[in-house]
């Protein structure tokens, strides 16, 4: 691969590759397109509120704009031992900078494995005319520090509260909170300055995404405060975005057994000892 000047380019991660990293998609499509599910949660996440829930490995979970476009912070953990959490920045060097269709989301060291695969996405994969894509893993979910730091005011329901709040019950805290999969949201890097931007929300109502879990994960999403992105929200430009914010809807499936035949969940990756020999050195 080479840029228009002519200079090699070598991609991090070649999709067309044959390594250990790579995943089946007719597997997963076929996941994705058979009948037989059983839905055993449904629930909604209030308007610039945060809910969080278990997925079982195998299980595939729904996300969807109920009622029209609107921006959804999403964390995830494994379900029992938190220490292993999504990674954005692994995942981006993996995945993209903005995920869809056949996407998995990546665990930290030093486990290192997928925790979600994503099986479905009806939001538009081609970019905008300004090159803003879906789903992406470059911003952080907003908290009451950029708030004060940007508007001066205190302000609580913030995705970073809201995620904060909704994992209390699971024995995990703020310090637990990390970056976001910005669900649904439109935005990308100016070339000309490598700024992040925001467009807003293209999602329709009962737009969605759909994840399959690789392991027992707990998930946490909040409905993001700045709504569809419609409306700036930080600096001294900025409007209201209340009238544009609108809850999401969670729905957790258990899929046909027969579909799950053969396959298991993936290990964590074992290396040689991170310390080596703990000798000395000279």
């Amino acid at each position: 691969m080479t840029t228009g000047s002519g200079i090699p380019v070598r991609r991090f991660h070649d999709a067309s590759s044959d390594d250990a990293s790579q995943l089946d998609r007719a597997w997963y499509d076929r996941l994705r397109d058979a009948a037989g599910r059983t839905s055993v949660a449904r629930f909604d996440v209030p308007v610039r509120d945060g809910r969080a829930w278990p997925v079982r490995a195998g299980q595939v979970c729904r996300i969807t704009t109920i009622e029209g476009p609107q921006a959804g912070d999403l964390n995830a953990w494994s379900l029992h031992d938190p220490r292993e959490r999504f990674w954005a920045a692994r995942t981006r060097m993996l995945e993209g900078t903005h995920v869809t269709t056949y996407s998995r989301l990546w665990s930290t060291r030093p486990f290192h494995r997928p925790m979600l695969t994503l099986i479905a996405d009806t939001l538009p994969t081609t970019p905008s005319a300004r090159g803003a894509r879906c789903h992406d893993l470059l911003g952080t979910g907003c908290d009451p520090f950029i708030w004060k730091l940007k508007n001066g005011v205190d302000f609580d329901r913030t995705c970073y509260n809201n995620l904060a709040r909704s994992i209390a019950p699971f024995h995990l805290t703020e310090f637990d909170v990390h970056d976001v999969v910005n669900l649904f949201m439109s935005t990308g890097l100016e070339p000309s300055t490598g700024m992040y931007f925001m467009e807003p929300v293209p999602a329709k109502r009962g737009d969605f995404v759909e994840l399959f879990a690789e392991i027992d994960v707990l998930l946490a999403l909040s409905s993001c405060p700045a709504g569809d992105i419609s409306i700036p929200h930080l600096g001294t430009d900025r409007g209201d975005p209340s009238p544009t914010c609108r809850p999401l809807g969670v729905e957790v499936f258990d899929v046909d057994p027969a579909l799950l035949a053969g396959w298991r969940s993936p290990e964590r990756v074992v290396t040689g000892p991170v310390y080596g020999d703990m000798e000395p050195r000279s």
